[in-house]
């Protein structure tokens, strides 16, 4: 399905090892020195990544990445998740290569399963291009990209409610897509995900996302989005709550509040 996504120039590198070896990529930019957006995003991407290492909730190899570009063609921008998961694929030994140090999709010879975007603002393009985007001739939203290039599942969690209309989040905190033969069709209920403890299974990946509050490196309870594994999947559809079992050593558990 993935490969069937794949535009056409992206496909004909992942179909040619040849073509692989000799690419050359010394036009693209894959550090700009660009800061993360604030500090509640830098520990949001920490947070969808550390776990899931220290964890093992996940066979390895494995890959996961906080705001590393994506680059699905060869002439052309990436595009930059606030976090990936990609099965089957680990990070190549020497960083010094500049081939190794983002996420070339004919390097690794596949599309991540996961992306994930934050919204902290109404400048993200995540669902909606924004005025500014539609300015600068932009056509195209990180969703239909991502749904282009074949990624299976699309992640938007909007902690803080900046892109609520009525084609965007609509009063959900959390939407997640599943591509199809058509594009993407939403995984999660049609109110999206709004309470703490809600969460959606991601089949394909082998794992789970929720929403959870709780204190991470600070003594402060925040709304976090959290990785979970089935058995956190389990104890959800008998309607209990227990502790999200992909921990990272900085993170502990509050009382949960449902959300409305």
């Amino acid at each position: 399905m993935t490969q069937q996504l794949l535009n056409d120039e992206t496909q004909q590198l992942l179909d040619n090892e040849e073509i692989v070896n000799e690419l050359d990529i010394s036009h693209l930019t894959i550090e700009d020195d660009t800061p993360v957006d604030n500090f509640q995003s830098e520990k949001q991407q920490r947070l969808l990544v550390e776990p899931l290492y220290s964890s093992k909730a996940l066979p390895v190899p494995f890959l996961a990445a906080a705001n590393v570009g994506l680059f699905y063609k060869l002439n052309g921008d990436p595009i930059v998740p606030d976090s990936m998961l990609s099965l089957g694929v680990q990070c190549a030994e020497d960083f010094f290569q500049k081939r190794n140090r983002s996420y070339f999709v004919w390097e690794f010879g596949k599309v991540p399963e996961v992306c994930i975007e934050i919204v902290l603002n109404q400048e993200g393009d995540e669902l909606i291009l924004s005025r500014k985007s539609r300015q600068k001739g932009r056509t195209t939203t990180k969703k239909e990209i991502y749904a282009q290039i074949g990624v299976r599942y699309y992640v938007v969690f909007d902690p803080l409610e900046r892109t609520q209309g009525q084609d965007e989040m609509d009063g959900a905190l959390l939407r997640v897509w599943s591509i199809s033969a058509d594009g993407y069709t939403e995984l999660t209920p049609p109110q999206g995900i709004r309470g703490v403890g809600e969460l959606v299974w991601l089949n394909g990946a082998g794992i789970g996302l929720m929403l959870w509050e709780g204190q991470f490196e600070e003594d402060v309870a925040r709304l976090w989005l959290r990785w979970c594994d089935r058995n956190q999947s389990h104890s959800h559809r008998s309607r209990t709550r227990g502790q999200c079992r992909i921990e990272s050593a900085s993170t502990r558990r509050s009382t949960p509040r449902n959300g409305n």
